[in-house]
């Protein structure tokens, strides 16, 4: 018991740490731009040497973005595989759930949106980074989905469920700037699937005349 809770507290003086130098990172490269600073300037503010800052983050640029893609989606994958194959509506619900946590996790916060995308309106080669981490995050995605769903690699439906999933996430993060999106990214998301859901469920026109 001892050991566990002495664990945890150091997962979330790392978790502290790791959120710390992001939000300073990305402060300054909306500023400055990237080569504006250096990362010794970072470690002087935050309060730890340059060695432990390459324990966090290979780069600046890492540090910008702020989470560890393999090792976010190792966890992911584990979790979802873990739930089981339970029709496609429940995949929907495991991404959406997935996306939750991580907000929960790492924070949400309206102001930390807009200073991300002040950075990537600043450093192009970070806009062209975003996109492709992105699209290849949306194809380990339909992999996974396929995979655990018992469904052919270039399953429609694989690739539905995770544009879907997407296309929430993006229709929320653009309203981060209303005070009551912000303040429940949750809710919000499951609002809009609800709302993609509802729209989607309606018979079409040309499936009502034929």
């Amino acid at each position: 018991m001892i050991q566990s809770a002495t664990t945890s507290r150091a997962a979330d003086r790392k978790q502290a740490t790791s959120s710390r130098l992001t939000a300073l990172c990305r402060q300054l490269t909306a500023e400055r731009g990237l080569n504006g600073f250096t990362i010794e300037e970072v470690c002087s503010e935050v309060g730890i040497s340059r060695r432990t800052f390459f324990n966090y983050f290979p780069s600046k640029e890492d540090a910008v973005f702020g989470i560890d893609e393999g090792d976010e989606m190792i966890r992911f994958a584990e979790a979802f595989m873990a739930r089981g194959s339970r029709g496609w509506g429940a995949v929907i619900d495991d991404l959406v759930e997935s996306a939750v946590y991580y907000a929960e996790t790492v924070g949400m916060h309206a102001d930390d949106h807009l200073v991300f995308m002040r950075v990537l309106e600043r450093e192009p080669r970070l806009l062209a980074r975003f996109i492709g981490i992105g699209r290849e995050r949306d194809a380990l995605l339909i992999a996974l989905v396929a995979a655990r769903e018992g469904a052919a690699a270039d399953d429609p439906r694989a690739r539905a469920s995770v544009d879907i999933a997407s296309m929430a996430l993006r229709s929320v993060g653009e309203r981060l700037s209303d005070p009551r999106v912000a303040e429940n990214f949750g809710a919000a998301l499951y609002d809009t699937i609800a709302a993609l859901r509802a729209v989607l469920t309606t018979p079409s026109a040309r499936k009502a005349q034929s």
